[in-house]
């Protein structure tokens, strides 16, 4: 009977999709999972099914064994896993893609217009009985038409967000990524930019890139610097690709008008000064958090691991492993 260990809880498609197949199935707490516990939980099973909270390296390899078959992530991403170390052991990396694009994509779309509007920023001022009269200068907030849009990796999110806010509030929309895609700037007519161009012309820079080597501190302290004062900055793809710490300092100097994020550089925690500053809005990594789409991702994962398990090729195997 094939083993599989979840190493935390899922919604139950998933699981019960891979029990009524037969499987042996064992899964971790709600919360995170300890390396101790991770270490103890793969031993002899078949398959991972790994959230991105949980390093999957050579010693998680290892300590699973030779049977071991398949990591199935429950995420797009996949930088929590040293895929290259399940390369060199014939274990196939899958994720789940496309399923959570629409959810991610309108999580970015409510977070810069909670920020340009100062949405949370007014409700603490109001809930804290601060409102004592209307006044034309009161917590203005940013307009978003005729604006440029800086969507940075115009992958399934990226260019969902930037159709979305070009159709419904008329930006510009201006894009970086490693490929050029002229097909998708003819479709939703947008300009292709090179990084720093694009950093110095968006009024809103919105983050949709994977995390890389090449990637992490893509918005570093100089490049934060290179946005206009009144620009913000968007991130619901993976922590790591901003500076945190400089991005803190641009924020309490008003060196940028605000940020948005729903991913952090070392989750769960913020850096120093981040969670006091009134011109951010912070929200802890859920941007795809619905329940038809935790639901589908599951699913994905399970199916997975079903398809590795029956010799067949997954159908979402990451591209290090084709």
């Amino acid at each position: 009977m094939p083993k599989v260990y979840i190493t935390r809880q899922i919604p139950e498609v998933g699981p019960k999709m891979l029990q009524d197949k037969g499987y042996e199935v064992a899964t971790g707490p709600e919360g995170k999972t300890s390396r101790e516990e991770l270490l103890a939980g793969v031993k002899g099973v078949d398959a991972i099914l790994s959230v991105l909270t949980e390093t999957i390296d050579a010693e998680v390899l290892d300590a699973a064994g030779d049977q071991l078959k398949v990591v199935a992530n429950y995420a797009v991403g996949y930088n929590n896993i040293k895929v290259e170390e399940a390369k060199k052991r014939n274990i196939k990396v899958t994720n789940t893609p496309g399923v959570l694009t629409e959810a991610v994509a309108e999580h970015t779309i409510a977070l810069l217009f909670a920020i340009a509007e100062r949405i949370v920023e007014a409700d603490r001022y109001t809930r804290a009985g601060k409102y004592e009269v209307w006044g034309p200068k009161l917590l203005l907030g940013a307009d978003l038409k005729d604006k440029t849009l800086g969507i940075v990796g115009l992958g399934r999110i990226g260019s969902e967000v930037a159709r979305r806010l070009q159709d419904g509030f008329d930006l510009k929309v201006i894009y970086h990524d490693v490929k050029r895609n002229e097909e998708l700037e003819k479709k939703f007519g947008m300009e292709f930019r090179e990084m720093d161009d694009l950093v110095k012309e968006a009024d809103f820079i919105s983050l949709h890139t994977a995390l890389t080597p090449d990637t992490k501190h893509l918005m570093s302290k100089e490049r934060l610097a290179m946005m206009k004062p009144d620009a913000y900055l968007i991130n619901t793809s993976r922590g790591p690709i901003v500076d945190e710490k400089a991005l803190v300092e641009a924020l309490k100097d008003k060196k940028i008008a605000g940020a948005a994020l729903d991913v952090f550089e070392n989750e769960p925690a913020l850096s120093p000064g981040l969670a006091d500053l009134e011109n951010v809005v912070i929200t802890p990594h859920i941007a795809s958090a619905t329940k038809n789409t935790r639901d589908k991702m599951s699913e994905m994962a399970a199916s997975n691991i079903i398809a590795v398990l029956d010799g067949q090729t997954p159908p979402n195997l990451v591209k290090e492993c084709q």
